[in-house]
């Protein structure tokens, strides 16, 4: 039986990138392919993204990442509906009380202490996510009110 490996290479493209060599297998490197194909995304952004979602999922494993209605991925709970910033922001509300929302929520502590653990170790891209949310929302609560002043 033939074992074909492809090698590749990518590189980080952001602030601080590093350049890394890796050993592939051939099926491997047809799915990045795939992925890339049908995301619109560079290989390497692809491979970037996977990358770093798996490292992430290893060291948090009740998170997991999917596509949001704006097509940005974010972390989620796994088995909910809830996303990481969503249950952060209610801890916020209720001043760092787990169990006041876990109840809120209708999830076990221990999901929202995993939420919150994603946060300590991600709170800058968490904080992005959370002010892209209030922004998106102001923004259709604007709207909303325009068009409810057009109606009257």
């Amino acid at each position: 039986m033939l074992h074909t490996t492809c090698y590749f290479v990518f590189m980080i493209e952001a602030v601080g990138s590093v350049h890394r060599s890796f050993r592939l297998s051939a099926a491997t490197s047809a799915l990045l392919d795939e992925l890339a194909e049908v995301s619109d995304e560079s290989r390497n952004s692809v491979v970037e993204r996977l990358l770093g979602e798996a490292a992430r999922t290893e060291r948090h494993p009740l998170v997991r990442f999917r596509a949001g209605a704006a097509g940005r991925r974010e972390p989620a709970i796994v088995g909910t509906r809830h996303l990481v910033r969503q249950v952060v922001t209610q801890l916020r509300a209720a001043d760092g009380n787990v169990d006041e929302v876990a109840e809120y929520l209708g999830l076990p502590a221990r999901t929202v202490r995993a939420a919150l653990s994603y946060y300590v170790d991600f709170s800058d891209e968490v904080d992005d996510a959370i002010a892209r949310a209030n922004a998106f929302e102001a923004d259709h609560r604007a709207r909303w009110e325009r068009e409810q002043a057009a109606l009257a």
